[in-house]
Order: structure tokens, then C-alpha cells, then sequence
């Protein structure tokens, strides 16, 4: 029974996989469907071993704001592993999110998440520890929409995706403050 519920993670993200993959390629009957990717870079001043643990949905909550509230399917209790799967409330629909790398040791966090019939996200995250003091932090979103009537939407997210480093920077550092 323990082998079927260890799978979940892995169907799902084989699911949304297949799921991008199609809306990458497809037009529906609204018309095209938007795709946008962004990218931004920040240094945290903070050395890496502290920072990392961060990029987790649990590790998160020290410095993600009062919205930020992952409830863990797998596993339980909460913790932040690679294949975790949780939802989070966005606005009035719920997404659900797949931990698809966590791997501290290289530096690679990957997630992917969807809002029903809104969008489809990757997020990507690469950190270095080139300096002991500080931690460099590259982030790249996608975003897909899964109707054409939110590509409008889709834009404006990927817009303020690109200028979030200063936000991501400055809420990580204050966490190490409290």
C-alpha cells in the first residue's frame, strides 16, 4: 500500500508534464494560448547553507508573506523533499504544486504548478555559494495559460515575475533578522 501512495507525486508530475507539453503545442478553440518565460538573479547575504533550506514549500513559509500557506498531500508531516505535493489557495481556486527537483547539495529546486483552466507554471530556481557569505539565487518562470481568455493575465504575471528579485532578495534576508 506505502509503494502506491510513494507513486503519487510521480503520476501527477507525469500528468502535468504531459499536460505542458500539449499546451505548448496546441491552439484551442479561443485562439492561441500565451507562453511566457522570465528570468531574474539576486545575492542574498547570507551563506548557503542557511538560504537553501528556503527554497523548500516549508522552508518557504520563514519568508514567503501571510498568503503562503502550502498544505502538504505527500508527505506527511510537512516537509520539504523532492516529489512533495501541496496546495495553495490563489485568490478563489486552489493550485496545486509538484516538487520536481530538491536538491540541495547542486543548488536545483524545481517546481511546477497549475491553477485549474488558468495556467500552467514552471519555476525554476539554481543557487551558487561561490562566497561563503553570500548566496546567488537565479530564478526562471513559465507560465502557459490554459485558455486563451487569460493570456492577458498570463502576461502580467510573467511581467511582474521578471521583476521580482528584489522582492525575493529582501524577504529572505529579513527572515534572517526576526
Amino acid at each position: 500500500m506505502r509503494v502506491y501512495y510513494a507513486l503519487i507525486p510521480l503520476v501527477i508530475l507525469a500528468a502535468v508534464v504531459v499536460l505542458c507539453i500539449h499546451l505548448r503545442t496546441r491552439q484551442n478553440s479561443e485562439g492561441p494560448v500565451a507562453h511566457v518565460e522570465n528570468r531574474f538573479e539576486f545575492t542574498v547575504r547570507a551563506p548557503y547553507d542557511k538560504v537553501a533550506p528556503l527554497f523548500g514549500a516549508h522552508g518557504e513559509r520563514a519568508w514567503g508573506g501571510e498568503n503562503w500557506d502550502p498544505q502538504f498531500i505527500y508527505p506527511q508531516p510537512a516537509q520539504d523533499v523532492e516529489g512533495e505535493v501541496f496546495t495553495v489557495a490563489h485568490g478563489h481556486t486552489h493550485a496545486t504544486w509538484v516538487n520536481t527537483a530538491f536538491d540541495l547539495q547542486s543548488g536545483h529546486v524545481q517546481y511546477v504548478y497549475v491553477v485549474p483552466d488558468i495556467q500552467a507554471v514552471l519555476i525554476d530556481v539554481h543557487l551558487q555559494h561561490d562566497d561563503p557569505a553570500m548566496t546567488g539565487v537565479k530564478v526562471l518562470y513559465e507560465r502557459t495559460a490554459l485558455k486563451a481568455r487569460f493570456n492577458d493575465h498570463i502576461r502580467e504575471m510573467g511581467k511582474k515575475d521578471s521583476e521580482s528579485a528584489a522582492e525575493w532578495r529582501d524577504a529572505i534576508e529579513n527572515c534572517f533578522k526576526r
